[in-house]
């Protein structure tokens, strides 16, 4: 999760230019064991009034098949303005979903993150869980899921969670979701994701993701993509804002 929150506005809307993608650029699900994959690399320099760059580098590759899908992803963002890192983070994850039924499915997923601005050196997430298909047409694709699992964050320096001053923290955690595909015309999908992930070690602490946005077809390669992500933490220590917002607008290219 990128502090956007805490840096001036100017900063903020360069840094959501490049993480575009985090919401939007998810290669197309085909139930035909072929991997496809979606990858976004950008990046921007200015100097005069306002020295900065910005680096970003994303890719998701999915593969399905009747009985099951793989989905995994890798993130890369840097960023320097006047001198001072606006944004460093690096995360990868992945997901593992096995058909029970045409509707019903269990699945495993794990996530890893470094996010130096929002003191985070290393957070390591695993759960597992059931997940249910309420819409699967070629147009609507609904699905909520639920589940368990534990996540353990380690800090560039010693903040105050969960009531005590800590280097690292761990603690188990449920998971509540839902997601949605529409397409919305011919070249038009209409993307958004809620996962919340309540504190089960701590009652009334959780974090909060939610991402949503519009794919625009250029071609059979590109895609435009314009969206929205924020990301919650309610206790994400001492010195750092609970919420991020970012307004995203990009470029997205398809490997088939």
């Amino acid at each position: 999760m990128t502090a956007c929150s805490r840096l001036p506005y100017g900063v903020c809307f360069a840094v959501a230019s490049l993480v575009s993608t985090t919401a939007l650029a998810q290669a197309q699900v085909k139930a035909d064991g072929r991997w496809r994959a979606t990858v976004d690399l950008a990046a921007s320099y200015s100097s005069g009034n306002n020295d900065s760059g910005n680096f970003s580098l994303n890719a998701d590759a999915v593969r399905a098949t009747s009985r099951d899908r793989v989905n995994v992803y890798a993130r890369s963002l840097y960023g320097r303005t006047e001198g001072e890192t606006t944004a460093e983070l690096l995360s990868a994850g992945g997901r593992y979903s096995f058909n029970l039924t045409a509707r019903s499915y269990v699945f495993g997923q794990a996530d890893f993150l470094r996010d130096k601005p929002a003191n985070i050196e290393f957070r390591a997430s695993g759960a597992g869980g059931l997940g249910y298909k309420l819409l699967d047409t070629e147009a609507n694709k609904f699905e909520v899921l639920a589940g368990l699992g534990y996540t353990h964050d380690q800090y560039f320096d010693a903040t105050v969670v969960a009531g005590s001053v800590r280097s690292r923290y761990g603690y188990a955690e449920a998971l509540l979701g839902e997601e949605s595909t529409h397409r919305l015309t011919d070249s038009t999908t209409f993307k958004q994701k809620l996962v919340v992930y309540p504190n089960l070690n701590e009652t009334g602490e959780y974090r909060a993701i939610f991402d949503t946005g519009v794919a625009v077809a250029i071609n059979h390669s590109l895609n435009l993509t314009v969206g929205f992500n924020y990301r919650y933490n309610s206790d994400p220590g001492a010195g750092v804002k609970r919420g991020d917002a970012l307004f995203l607008t990009g470029l997205a290219y398809k490997l088939e």
